[in-house]
């Protein structure tokens, strides 16, 4: 009974990860980040590495609606439940972030 508890958990927080501001700036890169944003219509030209999570999640909130909002509800709910970890692990990997800021910059959508 324990495991299944564990497991349905496990899969549940996979599940929140692969949608994470920080996941697809961080860890997916540049490629991944640029395609969501582009999908998204946003008005953003730029992101930061650093915070990169959080300034993902708000250039979605600023993006058009996508039809992901009528599988999984509405769409800004989830984003600012995903702000609030993305700020908290964007804050782990701050010194990777800081030292991709200056080595490679921004990460730019065109």
């Amino acid at each position: 009974m324990r495991n299944q508890f564990r497991n349905k958990c496990v899969c549940l927080a996979a599940l929140f990860l692969f949608g994470c501001g920080t996941v697809n700036t961080v860890i997916r890169g540049d490629s991944v980040a640029r395609y969501d944003l582009k999908q998204a219509r946003t008005s953003c030209e730029a992101t930061p590495r650093v915070y990169s999570g959080v300034a993902y999640d708000m250039c979605i909130l600023r993006g058009k609606p996508s039809r992901t909002a009528l599988w999984f509800g509405s769409i800004p709910e989830l984003i600012f439940i995903d702000l609030a970890l993305s700020g908290a692990l964007d804050t782990v990997a701050l010194p990777y972030t800081i030292f991709g800021q200056i080595n490679d910059g921004s990460i730019y959508l065109q």
